[in-house]
Formats: C-alpha cells, structure tokens, sequence
C-alpha cells in the first residue's frame, strides 16, 4: 500500500494520499494540506485517483476538495450529517456516508466507520484492516474538541474513540488529521486521555474557570498543536467537555 501526506504549515492538518500499488487506484483522504506535493506524488506513481474522502467538514480538512474533483473528476465522499456544512463551504459533497459502507477500489477496501463528537458526522476510514485515518477525533498524544462547528457531546466522542477505535487491533497504524502518525497500541498505552479514560490513571480534580464558567479540571494535556487540551467538568448541569486549554484557567 502507497500511503503519502502533505501537511498544512498553518492548520497542521493532513491530507492523506493512499494508493494500491498494484492496480495503481487511489484515493485522497481529507485536503486541507498543500496539494502540489500530493498532485506530484500521484503524477510520479502513476496513480488514478477514484475518490476524495472526508472525514468531517472543517475548512482545515475540504479546503482544496474543488481542485482535486475538478483535476480527477472523482466524486467527494463525507458525512451525510453534513451536507449543509459542506454546502456553506462550496466543499462540493457528491455522496453521502453515514458509518458502515465499504468502498473498493482496486486493492484498497475501505470501511466507514462513524466516529461523531468533534462534528456531528465525524468519520473513520479503515483501510485493508490495516490502517486507519481518524480525522480529528483522535491524535497521537490528544483527542478531538467538542466546540468546534457542528460538534456533539463529551459522551459521543468517548464512545467513539473508547468503544470503536480502541476495539481495533492494537498493531493497527493510526494516521490523524493533524500532525503525527501513531498505532492503537501506542495509543493504549500513551495517549493521557485514554490512559485515564480505560482506568490506568486516576482523575485529579482541580478548581477552575473554563470558557469563562466554574468548573473542575480532570486533565490538562499535550494537544497536536503545542498547546493544551483539557478535559472539563463545568459545575452547571454536571456537563462534561473536551476545550482548548487556553480557555482553561486553574484556580
């Protein structure tokens, strides 16, 4: 399998080529990185692009979805939770996922899985049982906001990373949206939110303003972008959230 990225200087995020060697099919997966690096790739491996696939809507991950549809004349595949998302952005969705299709071409088989908390129609795409491409849902050392545009809860984005992802194989390679690559395994063992979340590490509660409202602060750690997430219990409701640690002040 031909697995490629290019990564955006000022989103950090990734697009993701991923080609069969052996039938020369490819896709691209998510476009917000630079797409000449990716345009020269596919022209130097003489690859036919079938599909654009998106794993959620941000601007940081369909931004150049026009250019490559328009190059590869292929269909630009995302969330059917979505469509009025991507339609606000000219992102140009041409058909809808919803979690559970597969899509096959040439060698590549391609498994949707729905991974919503970050946005409402957050998808996975697991590739051959090999690899899969998690959006911003899950990262190398951090885990996906839950207030960014068209989010869901807390409770969704820990059922997809904890009963859906961390269900995968542990030698599966896991390739984010944004900046670094990583395996579920390591995942496991690493990655502080889930280190927490299955029970290896104990939850420290500390008093503490976040997005300006009383709450308790369960974890503050490393995102991709060099700052903070932080994992929030605000005192209203009881309500758990996944915020950017610069809205985070400890009291």
């Amino acid at each position: 399998m031909i697995v490629e990225k290019s990564m955006s200087d000022n989103w950090l995020s990734n697009t993701w080529l991923v080609g069969d060697t052996a039938s020369r099919k490819a896709v691209i997966i998510d476009t917000g990185g630079p797409t000449q690096p990716i345009m020269d790739r596919i022209e130097e491996l003489k690859l036919e692009v079938t599909h654009v696939l998106c794993t959620h809507h941000h601007i940081d991950h369909v931004a150049h979805n026009s250019e490559f549809q328009t190059k590869f004349g292929c269909p630009v595949c995302g969330g059917s939770q979505e469509r009025r998302w991507f339609e606000k952005l000219n992102a140009n969705l041409d058909v809808e996922l919803s979690g559970g299709e597969e899509i096959t071409t040439g060698g590549l088989n391609i498994r949707t899985l729905h991974i919503p908390g970050h946005t409402s129609g957050q998808l996975a795409f697991l590739i051959n049982e090999e690899r899969v491409f998690t959006g911003d849902t899950l990262f190398k050392d951090s885990v996906g906001g839950t207030r960014g545009p068209d989010h869901t809860t807390f409770e969704d984005l820990h059922h997809s990373i904890m009963e859906v992802l961390m269900k995968l194989p542990r030698e599966l390679e896991v390739h984010p949206g944004h900046m670094e690559s990583t395996t579920i395994q390591k995942v496991w063992e690493e990655n502080a939110f889930v280190r927490l979340w299955r029970g290896a590490d104990t939850v420290r509660e500390v008093a503490c303003t976040a997005m300006g409202s009383p709450a308790k602060l369960l974890l503050r750690a490393p995102d991709y972008d060099g700052g903070t997430k932080c994992w929030v219990r605000f005192e209203k409701g009881d309500k758990l959230d996944m915020v950017p640690g610069s809205q985070v002040t400890e009291l």
